[in-house]
């Protein structure tokens, strides 16, 4: 607001050469502009932290949003860019290229938002002790050489010994029979904890599965082929058998749990999910702080393009409302930022040459690309030839 207090000083200057009145303009908008964020922080600002920090359901009741960081884009952001728009347009309709706000002040604004976003990504976080490095790996298995089988029939008939090797050599190859049904493997078992007969086709009386080439034999499975069900934490939970996924019954080749290196450079691997944050919300905005910069090209600044770069910087500056998990940032990112940088980016190649990054614009063309085909066409019947899981 300073630099456009001066700017405006300098128009009235040049109009009225005696400059009765640039002086009282420029110390008119330097002291609305402190009253009004003193204000702001006070009246706005302070309450919505207290609310948040007291967890108020009215505003994190859900936690999908963050209110703190839309008031902030709103009631601060939204200002900033205002009065660099009308920077641009003092200047040019006084024909005057006095200042292009180059460096400092937008990249001010943008580290500013950054915080915010830092502040709102590690606010659930402690800032002291380190993270349990355990907790945080428990759901991610690490899966390495799977061999998908064919499923296990419920119901089996016992086949001569030469039919029972055919069958298993079709079902190591991957093969199906011609009428669709699954080649069934002989024996059954009873289960206890299953309901119905609790018998599951496909498993020997003693506990060997044939025709898997690893873990063949389950541990303590009772010969007589019941597997109990274990109790832990006032919880029953199945017995799993190792080679037989337990969310799709289909058995793997191996399944095994990332553990930690712990060699002589395990120091090399340390990582943080709070340091994460940092880098995570600097790459967020890069795009946009990339496209604000091209604004300081005098020749962008002083054509009239500084509306339509700005007006669309900050539209893409409203995501920053949403969690980082949230389900609507992906469709928001295509809609606000991706496809109007995109043309945007093509015009002023157009007009001005190379004033930002050819990088830029294949990277908002193939999220464009990436989110129409796999949301939208990955659905028709000519690319939807078989599933991924």
């Amino acid at each position: 607001m300073q630099r456009f207090a001066f700017i405006l000083a300098q128009a009235k200057r040049q109009m009225q050469p005696s400059g009765g009145n640039s002086s009282m303009a420029y110390w008119l908008i330097v002291t609305s502009s402190v009253a009004y964020l003193t204000t702001v922080a006070l009246l706005v600002w302070l309450p919505i932290k207290y609310m948040v920090f007291m967890k108020k359901k009215a505003l994190v009741g859900r936690k999908k949003w963050r209110p703190v960081a839309l008031a902030y884009v709103l009631l601060s952001t939204l200002p900033t860019f205002a009065f660099l728009i009308a920077s641009s347009e003092v200047q040019i309709r006084n024909n005057m290229q006095f200042d292009t706000f180059p460096e400092l002040p937008v990249s001010l604004v943008l580290f500013s938002l950054i915080l915010v976003d830092i502040v709102e990504r590690i606010r659930h976080c402690r800032l002291t002790g380190r993270v349990n490095e355990v907790h945080r790996n428990a759901d991610i298995p690490t899966l390495s050489h799977i061999e998908m089988m064919m499923p296990i029939a419920t119901t089996a008939t016992v086949p001569s010994p030469a039919a029972a090797s055919t069958i298993m050599g079709q079902i190591q190859n991957g093969t199906r029979a011609t009428n669709g049904h699954t080649t069934r493997i002989p024996g059954r078992t009873a289960i206890t904890g299953l309901s119905g007969n609790g018998m599951v086709g496909g498993l020997p009386a003693n506990g060997t599965i044939t025709g898997i080439p690893v873990n063949t034999t389950g541990p303590a499975v009772p010969n007589i082929g019941a597997v109990p069900v274990l109790s832990t934490n006032n919880q029953r939970q199945p017995y799993t058998i190792p080679g037989i996924c337990p969310s799709t019954s289909l058995p793997l080749g191996n399944l095994e749990y990332g553990s930690a290196y712990t060699g002589p450079l395990h120091f090399l691997l340390a990582s943080d999910v709070r340091a994460e944050a940092f880098a995570d919300s600097f790459l967020f905005w890069l795009d946009t702080a990339e496209m604000v910069r091209v604004v300081n090209h005098t020749s962008v600044y002083f054509s009239g393009w500084a509306l339509p770069v700005y007006l669309l910087s900050y539209l893409s500056m409203l995501r920053l409302a949403l969690m980082p998990h949230s389900p609507l940032l992906s469709p928001l990112g295509v809609a606000l930022q991706d496809l109007p940088f995109l043309v945007l980016r093509v015009a002023l190649l157009a007009i001005f040459g190379f004033v930002t990054p050819i990088l830029f614009v294949m990277k908002n063309f193939l999220v464009c690309l990436a989110y129409i085909y796999f949301n939208f066409m990955t659905k028709l019947k000519v690319f939807n030839t078989e599933r991924m899981f």
